[in-house]
């Protein structure tokens, strides 16, 4: 596997990475307790019963607008593949953000067949290595409470829970039980 900068996504691309998505079977529950002392958000680490399931549709409209999306990303030079015989199998696309000086990750993809090999992690470790050579004080990211295994990729690699939003996705996150997670890794 050769990681390397990726400067371009196309249809082909994404779709050879197949369909984007996860199982997990456990997930963080949050809680909030709020008076006009104290405000307190907690997460616990429960098993779930049944393993949950993510995916998402693989909607061409939806798709080739996160492509154009990512094109633009992908022109800061900060991003990267993972390779396999010149075909992507993997992908981290970051942002840098100057006016905090942090570079965010917005989407970190290993196909189905490439997954628990270390590609996450060395695709991680290039993005960041990146960023700290060019002066970045931490690498960002959103992650849903339910994608443990991706929150377990994140932790192993030295990534902390900084906040989490209650309402990112709707207004009803907390009762539906899916909420954001943002963590960073600092430099």
């Amino acid at each position: 596997i050769e990681i390397r900068v990726l400067d371009k996504l196309t249809m082909d691309d994404k779709m050879s990475l197949g369909r984007d998505g996860y199982i997990s079977n456990e997930k963080y529950i949050a809680e909030k307790t709020e008076s006009e002392m104290q405000t307190v958000i907690s997460l616990r680490l429960v098993p779930l019963e049944k393993p949950y399931e993510k995916y998402w549709d693989l909607d061409l409209t939806e798709v080739e607008d996160e492509i154009k999306q990512h094109q633009t990303r992908l022109a800061c030079g900060l991003s990267y593949g993972a390779f396999e015989s010149g075909k992507l199998v993997g992908m981290a696309v970051t942002e840098p953000r100057e006016w905090n000086k942090t570079l965010w990750i917005w989407d970190v993809q290993v196909s189905d067949r490439h997954r628990r090999q270390g590609i996450g992690n060395a695709l991680l470790d290039r993005a960041c290595s990146a960023a700290k050579e060019h002066g970045y004080r931490a690498v960002g990211l959103e992650v849903q409470n339910t994608n443990m295994p991706a929150i377990k990729l994140y932790r192993k690699f030295g990534f902390t829970i900084e906040a989490v939003d209650l309402s990112f996705y709707t207004n009803t996150d907390i009762s539906d039980g899916e909420i954001a997670i943002f963590m960073r890794y600092k430099f």
